[in-house]
């Protein structure tokens, strides 16, 4: 396995179990146990897990939102697609409000070679849009969040107080038919609201494990969402209830 693999299985390891020991992470890896332990230490620092004697434990809480760093790692192929899903749903010359995540950061980047005016929610999104001559870009502007680098505060409020958008490409946290789309950062909340707010249409891209899950802030009702793209497949009970509630499915 290379770096990235590696990382993307002790992650995935320990949301399962909680516990992995350098030597059954060396065995599975075919790495060497001083990799292994190099490997913990960079995650650690990442704030991913916590390292024990022997081995490592997950660091990440039931309720709070990963660090976008160790979100970066995992699912990368699965973002792909559902970014390309969502872009061929876009008409050049539309207006688009772009969330924050790892999951909004693949569709900016399927967003490159359209002409759009995109306005992202966070800096790690408007970086692969700001090297594409066909985005027109505008950004809201207002205090970053370390990490995350979304825009929050009022400034960032006035801009989708003050704009109207053809579209609002939504990734939040967590989405179920009872509390609709909600999210862990209360400051992300208010802006991604007035986003939603701002616009024509939602279009919430989200990977199978958001689905009927809650987090803490509320964003919007199911029933203005327009559109779910999510890798779900057809028969999960969270995704058929939101098929009930009127909310038109794509599956990438």
């Amino acid at each position: 396995m290379n770096v990235a693999d590696r990382h993307r299985y002790i992650l995935s390891l320990l949301t399962e179990r909680n516990r992995a020991s350098v030597a059954e992470l060396a065995r599975a890896t075919k790495a060497s146990e001083m990799t292994i332990r190099r490997d913990l230490e960079l995650l650690e620092g990442k704030g991913a897990l916590r390292r024990v004697h022997g081995g490592a434990v997950s660091a990440l809480l039931s309720g709070v939102e990963p660090p976008y760093a160790v979100r970066a790692l995992v699912g990368g192929e699965t973002k792909a697609k559902l970014a390309d899903a969502v872009v061929g749903m876009l008409k050049d010359g539309e207006t688009v409000a772009l969330d924050t995540g790892t999951t909004a950061v693949a569709v900016a980047q399927a967003m490159t070679d359209r002409r759009l005016t995109v306005t992202p929610l966070s800096l790690h999104a408007a970086i692969p849009l700001s090297q594409s001559e066909g985005i027109r870009l505008l950004l809201p502007g207002g205090q970053v969040r370390p990490g995350e680098l979304s825009f929050h505060g009022e400034t960032a409020l006035r801009t989708f107080e003050d704009l109207r958008y053809d579209t609002f490409i939504l990734a939040c946290c967590c989405v179920d038919v009872t509390n609709g789309a909600t999210a862990y950062s209360l400051e992300d909340v208010h802006v991604k609201r007035v986003a939603a707010r701002a616009a024509g249409r939602i279009i919430l891209v989200a990977t199978g494990d958001k689905l009927g899950r809650v987090a803490l802030g509320r964003i919007c009702p199911v029933d203005q969402l327009d559109v779910l793209v999510t890798d779900a497949p057809p028969g999960t009970p969270a995704l058929e209830e939101m098929r009930s509630a009127g909310v038109n499915i794509v599956h990438a």
